[in-house]
């Protein structure tokens, strides 16, 4: 099944005139296998020259966003933090791209996550509805989760998981931006690029915690992002992930950029002197096909 059958079923079942959940099947063609993997690295203090400077080894943000597509830029807004404590995406890279992406002519460019404390104080604490919102554009929302969106999803590859809700927003993007924190994760041992999908799903989150990097793994078989941009402007080093206190973070002004979201994931790692298969979730999905893991066939291009 490609993309496009999919997302018809998905359609199907969201106008209720099917009852049985969309079945997403991995196909070699989707596979970031199958990709150069081309990691990006980029340094500066300028955070809006930052994320350009990123994804220019990559083909700029025009490789990935084209005229009148509906774009979904999703950071980490999951906690009731500042900007400073290194728990979300910081506001800076994520108006970036969004802009970026307005300006390669997105019809419609969506910004939302699903946090784990109160929304509204996610939002306004992190920045990221302030930052986005000063554009002044009307094709952007940086809303809230709907709940009443959330869609079954049969998931064919899952070794752990076979089925999952899904967001709905995020399924139909034309172009679907992964913009994750690096992190310190007191379960995961990281949260980077992979664990970033942890805000589109439904349901009882707490229950993907048991096997908790496979479970990774499969739900991301079914969400591919074209791009993932882990922000390491600043990364919480301990007490992660909902962190809190500033001894914990270490500036590093850092961006990371790929298409292959285990080899962003594997080259993150190394921030944190680990060894990308020290983490369950990259070493799972490197298993299931899902990108490279191995940083010595990985090209790392200093931008």
């Amino acid at each position: 099944m490609d993309r496009r059958a999919f997302l018809k079923e998905v359609a199907l079942w969201s106008a209720g005139l099917t009852l049985i959940p969309p079945l997403f099947r991995l196909v070699p063609e989707l596979s970031a296998e199958t990709r150069p993997p081309l990691v990006s690295l980029a340094e500066g203090t300028d955070y809006e020259a930052l994320v350009s400077k990123v994804l220019s080894p990559l083909g700029g943000i025009q490789a990935f966003v084209k005229k009148g597509q509906r774009v979904v830029v999703k950071p980490n807004i999951g906690w009731d933090r500042t900007p400073e404590q290194g728990a979300n995406t910081h506001p800076e890279i994520v108006k970036s791209l969004v802009h970026l992406a307005l300006e390669a002519g997105a019809a419609q460019v969506l910004v939302f996550d699903r946090p784990c404390n109160e929304e509204r104080r996610c939002y306004t604490n992190s920045g990221i509805k302030k930052a986005v919102d000063s554009l002044g554009d009307r094709r952007v929302l940086c809303t809230f989760i709907d709940n009443r969106k959330f869609i079954p999803v049969r998931i064919a590859k899952g070794k752990s998981i076979i089925d999952w809700e899904f967001y709905k927003d995020a399924l139909d993007a034309d172009c679907y931006i992964n913009v994750p924190v690096a992190k310190h994760h007191s379960s995961a041992g990281l949260t980077l690029g992979l664990k970033n999908i942890m805000g589109v799903i439904g349901g009882s989150r707490g229950k993907i915690h048991f096997s908790l990097g496979q479970r990774i793994a499969d739900l991301n078989t079914v969400l591919r992002p074209h791009l993932t941009v882990i922000d390491a402007t600043r990364i919480l080093l301990r007490n992660g992930p909902q962190g809190g206190d500033l001894k914990d973070v270490k500036t590093l002004n850092t961006l990371i950029a790929s298409i292959d979201i285990v080899a962003a994931d594997a080259y993150a790692t190394t921030l944190f002197q680990m060894k990308p298969d020290e983490i369950e979730s990259t070493r799972a999905a490197f298993q299931l096909g899902l990108g490279e893991i191995d940083l010595k066939k990985i090209k790392v291009v200093k931008a």
